[in-house]
């Protein structure tokens, strides 16, 4: 016959590993729905495996844009390092060498990332915050050189419209 301390024990054990099992199939779950945001040189570091979501930014290096029918070959650099990318789609109207782009899709194994999403900035003056830090980080990032980040504090003036 089980004493009362022990069936407590058996049912706290049962519900510990109900949980584990329960969040050991929510991480599991959400894995293949996470997509980490890398520079060019965080790439090469951390040696990202082939096939994995991820998302690439920085600058559409001068010079490297090919076309081929419907394909396109550029590179994303953040300064120190760059990436060949190829995509198979229409790109936006403000993508273009020297601007800011971030590229969805996944690494080859011969190195090439294969995009497929292409997003680029949408004014002259803002970048997303993730691209500015990578070009920060590369010494290539120039200070004024981006309007404030929406979401963010912006100075009111005294009729409440934004300060000039």
């Amino acid at each position: 016959m089980m004493t009362r301390k022990r069936k407590r024990l058996i049912f706290v054990l049962s519900g510990l590993a109900l949980l584990g099992l329960a969040t050991a199939l929510t991480l599991s779950a959400l894995k293949d729905n996470l997509v980490f945001f890398y520079s060019p040189s965080d790439l090469y570091a951390k040696g990202v495996e082939a096939g994995r979501l991820l998302r690439l930014g920085g600058l559409v290096e001068n010079g490297s844009v090919k076309r081929d029918g419907r394909m396109v070959y550029f590179k994303v650099t953040d300064g120190r390092k760059s990436v060949p990318v190829t995509y198979g789609g229409d790109l936006p109207d403000l993508f273009r060498e020297g601007q800011g782009v971030v590229v969805e899709g996944r690494m080859q194994a011969n190195g090439d990332f294969a995009a497929s999403t292409v997003l680029a900035k949408h004014d002259e003056k803002y970048m997303p915050p993730e691209v500015v830090d990578a070009l920060k980080r590369a010494g290539r990032w120039q200070e004024g050189s981006a309007a404030p980040v929406p979401g963010a504090a912006q100075p009111v003036g005294a009729s409440g419209e934004p300060a000039k």
